[in-house]
């Protein structure tokens, strides 16, 4: 019942784990990954109508940046003044790119019943980023007295993405073939016989202390340098089997941020103060590239190599 397009139950039992969560029952009712009886496409369709949302973002950058005229000027004047700022129209154009690419990817790969749990977190993350900073901005930035009763219409666009997310963390994930014996070999590899790791986790606390002393996007401080820390926890101990899930949230969201916060620096719309010099220009791209390659290896590297992470598997019993 799906379980080869989706590395479900019977290639845990392969594996000899147990750690994912029971999605039994759902499937017994005829629920499975598509959200209701009998099979009805409901998680294909949530992920086209957000990429038709995400094509409706395009447009608004686009006349904003004076490409096309008269299509969303009255949307954006009254509802959301908050995407005339540079930040907003960055943040438009990501989601009308990457967000509608990953969304009909998503749609395409649930109707084809293919697996996408791992896609799927990640523009759960990318888009839970451009949504809070979203409505961060507009509630205690300079447009929030121009606020209009429109700007409740986000209040279900947020419930669905919540929903959403949800849906995707009960999905099973699809691991590799392997045996008790390996994993727990796997995992008894210390520290330095882990170069790879060891180096990732230099990088992760290089860019946990550039979180920490820039300090200025409070998102970042909050919620990144805490991920940043129990993840370097993650990769010193094996077992830390919530990792690979997060890994992937956190690739995406900070994938976004960092597209938004490079692109809106260079902005024409951003004031001249906050506009960065070109005597740094260099330097200052380069950071923050780097800043943002950080979460997307530990991504890579749970994605390739799942077996520290998984939970060790209980021995099988002999029966004589």
């Amino acid at each position: 019942m799906w379980d080869s397009g989706f590395g479900g139950p019977r290639k845990e039992q392969e594996c000899g784990i147990r750690d994912l969560g029971d999605t039994t029952w759902s499937r017994n009712v005829g629920f499975g990954i598509w959200g209701t009886p009998h099979g009805a496409p409901l998680l294909p369709a949530v992920f086209v109508l957000f990429s038709f949302a995400s094509a409706v973002d395009l447009l608004i950058a686009l006349e904003e940046d004076g490409i096309v005229s008269g299509i969303t000027e009255l949307y954006v004047r009254e509802g959301d003044p908050h995407l005339r700022t540079a930040h907003g129209l960055l943040t438009c154009y990501w989601d009308g790119t990457v967000h509608y690419g990953l969304g009909l990817a998503l749609a395409a790969a649930a109707g084809r019943r293919k697996n996408y749990r791992g896609l799927g977190l990640f523009w759960l993350g990318s888009l839970l980023m451009s949504a809070v900073v979203f409505l961060l901005g507009n509630l205690i930035g300079k447009y929030s007295p121009e606020l209009s009763p429109s700007f409740l219409l986000n209040l279900p666009y947020l419930l669905l993405l919540a929903w959403t997310g949800l849906r995707l963390f009960q999905q099973p994930r699809a691991l590799p073939s392997l045996s008790p014996e390996k994993i727990a070999e796997e995992q008894r590899k210390p520290l330095y016989r882990r170069p790879q790791d060891l180096l990732l986790i230099l990088i992760l606390i290089l860019t946990a202390a550039f979180t920490f002393f820039r300090g200025m996007m409070l998102i970042y401080l909050f919620y990144l340098l805490p991920f940043l820390l129990l993840a370097i926890y993650g990769l010193a101990l094996p077992g830390c089997s919530w990792l690979p899930d997060w890994s992937l949230v956190f690739a995406g969201g900070v994938a976004q941020a960092q597209f938004a916060h490079l692109g809106s620096s260079l902005h024409s719309r951003t004031p001249f103060p906050y506009q960065t010099p070109e005597e740094v220009l260099a330097s200052f791209l380069l950071s923050n590239a780097l800043y943002a390659l950080g979460p997307q290896l530990l991504a890579l590297r749970c994605l390739r190599s799942p077996a520290f992470f998984l939970r060790p598997a209980a021995p099988a019993k002999k029966y004589q």
